[in-house]
């Protein structure tokens, strides 16, 4: 098995792993590898550090907290609040934040009025987004209802 050290054209990092290097240049030249992080399909191999497997007698959590796959990236395409998270966090928190978009409908400037609309059952119950300000975000929260508040910036990248 080989792993490889992965990236797309958006500078995203990740890894894969791999039967061998045929198995990856099949997958490869066959368009099947995609970016974890933002769906790229042209994904280069990058230099990675071997692995070296250590003694038995170096404790678990030091071999961990030396693994290049450790590092943290930073990456213009995430909000703030992911920046500086492992790439495989920083990945999982897109693939949330974009399935989270894809499953609710977006009322924009709308937000604050639509959630109490579907609070008080005027509105049909069922997942929003949009845009509230912090004073707006604090008065739902103070009325009971359930908000969550995103970086405007997480929406703006996933679509």
């Amino acid at each position: 098995m080989k792993v490889l050290d992965l990236r797309c054209a958006n500078d995203h990092a990740f890894e894969g792993w791999f039967a061998s290097e045929d198995d990856f240049q099949g997958q490869l030249s066959r368009g099947l590898l995609q970016c974890p992080v933002c769906g790229e399909t042209h994904v280069r191999k990058v230099l990675s550090a071997p692995r070296i497997q250590r003694s038995a007698l170096v404790p678990e959590h030091a071999a961990q907290s030396a693994s290049p796959h450790a590092a943290s990236v930073s990456s213009p395409d995430l909000p703030e609040a992911a920046q500086g998270l492992p790439a495989p966090l920083q990945a999982a928190w897109l693939q949330w934040a974009r399935q989270a978009a894809a499953q609710s409908e977006d009322v924009g400037e709308r937000f604050a009025q639509e959630a109490r609309n579907i609070h008080r059952g005027d509105s049909p119950e069922r997942p929003i987004r949009g845009q509230a300000s912090a004073a707006q975000a604090l008065e739902l929260l103070e009325e009971g209802i359930p908000v969550l508040a995103l970086p405007a910036t997480a929406t703006d990248t996933l679509h």
